[in-house]
């Protein structure tokens, strides 16, 4: 199982396009070294300031809409990084 958290999204002020530029890029990367990008969580966060990391972050990042990744067990939905940590299946 995999979780990709953008980091640094404070430095591009949070910018949806740099978002999905490098959803579009990590996602070719993982494809080839076997992952299905639809099973993996796409997280923008700052660590920094916080987004996104343990609360929703509408502030900064009002175009974002949480994620969402293809599970064993159907679809599952969430907004920050934790829920995607929480989200991890069980081995």
């Amino acid at each position: 199982q995999l979780i990709v958290a953008v980091n640094k999204m404070d430095t591009t002020k949070w910018s949806e396009d740099r978002f999905n530029e490098i959803v579009k890029e990590t996602s070719t990367f993982i494809k080839k070294v076997g992952y299905n990008p639809k099973s993996v969580a796409f997280v923008p966060i700052s660590g920094w300031h916080g987004d996104n990391m343990l609360e929703e972050s509408a502030k900064y990042m009002p175009w974002y809409k949480g994620w969402t990744k293809e599970t064993k067990a159907g679809v599952v939905k969430g907004k920050t990084l934790l829920d995607a940590i929480d989200a991890i299946e069980p081995p």
